[in-house]
């Protein structure tokens, strides 16, 4: 066989020069895409473990914050229940207290009366007793005898004088 034409032969090595050429500089760009992927994995896997303690910081106020809204709670309850013991025992004196109230009341509601029964009993006391000269006559618009304070026991001489008083 014959060989090849020179011709040929150049092209044949300058076309794998060429392709060695594109061969080394794919290899070029490839080692810089690894190390373009490397440095962002380890980007990622930085910013990864950053969120990661983030989220672990989050957790653990979460979980203080819950505690202390526990505590909260517990605090708040203890002192609704001390208030309820308190109106509970407010209840129960106004129930005992209540019977006095209506008597005080009715009192009130009887103080007019009483305040004129009072002034007729002062007036009555400043006129005084009879005197002994009329003591048995009967009076003039009067039904009948005048009344007399003895208790009906039987050999008392002497009348004892009316006398009004009042112990208010």
């Amino acid at each position: 066989m014959s060989a090849p034409p020179a011709l040929q032969i150049r092209e044949a090595n300058a076309h794998l020069a060429a392709v060695h050429r594109r061969a080394a500089e794919l290899e070029t760009r490839l080692l810089a895409a690894e190390r373009t992927v490397r440095a962002q994995a380890e980007r990622l896997a930085r910013h990864d473990q950053q969120l990661r303690a983030a989220l672990d910081e989050l957790g653990r106020a979460k979980d203080r914050e819950i505690s202390a809204l526990q505590e909260q709670l517990l605090s708040s309850e203890a002192a609704v229940r001390s208030l309820q013991a308190a109106v509970d025992q407010r209840d129960q004196m106004i129930q005992q207290l209540q019977p006095r109230a209506d008597l005080l009341q009715d009192i009130a509601r009887r103080r007019p009366p009483l305040a004129g029964l009072l002034a007729a009993l002062e007036e009555a006391e400043r006129l005084g007793p009879l005197l002994a000269g009329n003591q048995g006559q009967l009076l003039p618009d009067g039904p009948g005898p005048p009344l007399s304070n003895s208790t009906g026991e039987e050999g008392q001489d002497k009348l004892q004088p009316a006398v009004f008083g009042t112990t208010v």
